[in-house]
């Protein structure tokens, strides 16, 4: 993998994982030394995320991870729900049974990863599990636009687990499961809406607590 591959990998996972958090502002030089990289490749990776809307330049050589507002938790609500459901379908129509396998396996982690309140390894394995269920849509464009949407609201569902703990956390997966596991595709996309539904709605109330 090339070396600024290599860096964009390592930042977006920082980003998507809240491992840098909304509005903490850190320098292009700061971030070529936490990433033990080269300033060329730092940068090819920070217009990137910049372009993916993970990033916002704040001058003075600093960028931050852009904190949403009502109306950006708002369209990427809306967004969510329209492509993550058809995303969804598809993938229920067409999942072969190993991959419903894996599915269970990557859920039975992610369960005790709130069990255990390892906020770390609950967003890991969440978003595994949602990448892995698209994946198998085999629509590439949708796919695409759903995990740059998660890039965009992944620091912000590191707050959430900071104010209300594992425990609360959305976890549809258990419907969803069934429904694939029956050929029920509309089912399998109503599960999915409510489980980005509640995680919203969750990241809507961290941020009016934070007002």
């Amino acid at each position: 993998m090339p070396a600024h591959e290599r860096v964009y990998q390592r930042l977006r996972a920082q980003i998507l994982f809240g491992e840098m958090a909304p509005g903490q502002a850190v320098t292009i030089q700061g971030l070529a030394g936490a990433l033990d990289a080269g300033m060329t490749p730092v940068r090819e990776a920070i217009r990137r995320l910049i372009s993916e809307g993970a990033l916002m330049f704040q001058g003075n050589r600093r960028v931050s991870v852009p904190i949403l507002d009502a109306s950006s938790i708002e369209q990427i609500t809306f967004l969510r729900k329209t492509v993550e459901y058809e995303l969804t379908y598809r993938a229920a129509k067409q999942i072969d049974r190993p991959t419903i396998k894996q599915l269970e396996q990557i859920d039975a982690a992610l369960d005790s990863a709130i069990s255990s309140g390892d906020v770390g390894d609950y967003l890991r394995q969440n978003y595994q599990f949602h990448k892995l269920l698209y994946e198998q849509a085999r629509a590439s464009v949708l796919a695409g636009i759903a995990d740059r949407l998660w890039l965009q609201f992944g620091p912000s569902l590191r707050v959430v687990c900071g104010r209300f703990g594992t425990q609360s956390l959305p976890d549809r997966h258990k419907d969803l499961l069934e429904a694939v596991r029956d050929g029920q595709a509309e089912a399998a996309g109503r599960a999915i809406v409510l489980d980005l539904e509640q995680g919203m709605d969750q990241i809507a109330a961290a941020l009016t607590r934070a007002d």
